[in-house]
């Protein structure tokens, strides 16, 4: 049976770092998300506005497993440049992060290993001068049910501490909740058990 990963470690916001080496540039962003769409579109944006510079290298990883992740060297040499960057995520134990160096060229040509000092370093600065937080993850739900069950609901919610939000109250009602995903089953399982109450499962972050 898999172990259920219900917490994790990511940064609670933009942060940034930067290295210089034989007049080379490197400037690092790290940033939390939580899926590839919101990472093209950070890499989209920086592109657009440091259109000049020589590379935009890059590493991420995704989710409480951490078994999503990807680094791009972007031009430089092979495994120069978007590795050393994902070996600092790892190294810090971080997921749902994307880390992007962006390099001006200076002239003159670091070699492999002044590649690999440079995106490491500039790396472990922005996650250095970020805030480093734990995070649980939850599952979302959609909870509709009838104006008759109200009571039984609002008991369920207020019995096990449990967020809600988007609440539609009417003859047909309905309202989002978000549960730890270790409690997600047992506490889904009791609404289930109330009649007319129906459980949909939106997404687990």
């Amino acid at each position: 049976m898999t172990e259920v990963v219900s917490k994790y470690k990511t940064i609670k916001s933009k942060s940034e770092g930067s290295y210089k080496d034989k007049g080379s540039k490197f400037y690092a962003f790290a940033y939390p998300v939580t899926t590839e769409d919101e990472i093209k579109e950070i890499q989209a944006k920086l592109r657009k506005e440091y259109y000049d510079a020589r590379h935009h290298v890059f590493a991420w990883r995704l989710g409480a497993d951490k078994k999503r992740f990807r680094a791009s060297d972007d031009g430089e040499p092979s495994n120069s440049s978007g590795p050393p960057i994902l070996g600092q995520i790892q190294s810090f134990g971080l997921t749902n992060i994307l880390i992007i160096v962006i390099r001006y060229f200076g002239g003159t040509k670091l070699g492999i290993p002044g590649l690999i000092n440079a995106y490491k370093t500039s790396a472990k600065e922005a996650i250095e001068n970020a805030e480093i937080i734990e995070k649980e993850v939850e599952s979302y739900f959609l909870i509709t049910f009838s104006y008759e069950q109200m009571n039984s609901v609002m008991k369920l919610i207020k019995d096990n501490n449990i967020f809600q939000s988007n609440q539609k109250f009417d003859l047909n009602c309905s309202l989002e909740i978000k549960i730890n995903i270790a409690d997600s089953d047992a506490v889904t399982e009791q609404f289930k058990k109330v009649k007319g109450v129906k459980v949909n499962y939106i997404k687990t972050v």
